[in-house]
């Protein structure tokens, strides 16, 4: 049976990212998503030009009839937010759904939250992003089963290594560490870089087995727009389906190299990649 999963995201009109992407990916996967947008934007931001329409009264009407009827999310997943009282929103939701448990309870004993903490990349913070929205999602990601934050937001969160894109193995783990630290719970920096082995990797640590993680991957010198939600997507689908948080990020690391490598000739970097058109890609290990 499908799984359930609201999906906090903005909508793009013009480029296949965020729920764009992820909509197509978890439905065929054979999940059920079920999206609130946080913003309706004309295109990616990349272009330099866009318009931003700001959901938040939409998300608080939506989450309150949601409620009336009776809707329940088996999962619950984050990605771009436009503001701190969206945070506090989404947080309030979180916590209306799951209760803190205990670091040994299993996270398929209730609803899985998979926090994925947008707001900065390549060793600073987006445009137009503060301070101020650190706090916020350091608050977020406390709630979380799962965060998946580049190593840049890794930095910001936990003070280790700003702006760095680049560490030792022993500051790797005192990053994966720093994270553990804000949620109790499972950790995944997407795109570390260990400067001893000159060796890219995704590393994390899962909190149900008590075991940290290093998936190493080719890096390959394209920009997509979107592939972080391609990565969060698989690997939270994945999850639902039963399979540790170690291979569901190999997974979704095989996916997205594929992904990636199929469309680099040939790749605007702005509007990301047509997921549909790879549905065979995802039902090889099924």
């Amino acid at each position: 049976m499908g799984k359930r999963i609201v999906l906090f995201n903005d909508l793009p009109g013009y480029g296949k990212v965020a729920l764009a992407a992820m909509v197509p990916l978890f439905s065929r996967m054979g999940h059920f998503p079920y999206q609130v947008p946080t913003a309706v934007v004309s295109n990616t931001l990349d272009f330099g030009k866009f318009r931003i329409q700001d959901m938040t009264d939409y998300m608080r009407d939506t989450i309150k009839v949601w409620d009336e009827l009776g809707f329940e999310p088996d999962c619950i997943c984050t990605g771009f937010v436009l503001s701190e009282e969206q945070v506090e929103l989404i947080g309030d939701y979180i916590r209306s759904r799951k209760p803190r448990r205990s670091e040994t309870q299993s996270v398929d004993n209730g609803c899985l939250v998979m926090v994925d903490p947008i707001m900065a990349d390549g060793g600073k913070l987006y445009n137009g992003i503060g301070m101020e929205r650190v706090a916020a999602m350091r608050k977020l990601v406390s709630y979380s089963d799962v965060m998946v934050p580049n190593m840049t937001e890794a930095g910001f969160l936990t003070g280790i290594c700003p702006g760095r894109e680049r560490a030792s193995a022993a500051e790797l783990r005192e990053l994966v560490d720093g994270l553990h630290k804000l949620s109790g719970k499972s950790v995944v920096i997407t795109s570390a870089h260990d400067s001893e082995m000159d060796e890219h990797l995704v590393c994390g640590y899962d909190h149900k087995s008590g075991q940290y993680f290093r998936v190493p991957f080719t890096f390959l010198p394209v920009r997509v727009a979107g592939s972080g939600d391609i990565f969060s997507t698989v690997m939270t689908g994945k999850l639902l389906d039963g399979e540790s948080l170690e291979e569901a990020v190999r997974e979704a690391v095989r996916v997205l190299t594929v992904l990636i490598r199929d469309n680099q000739s040939h790749l605007d970097e702005y509007k990301g990649i047509l997921v549909e058109r790879y549905w065979e890609l995802l039902d090889e290990n099924n």
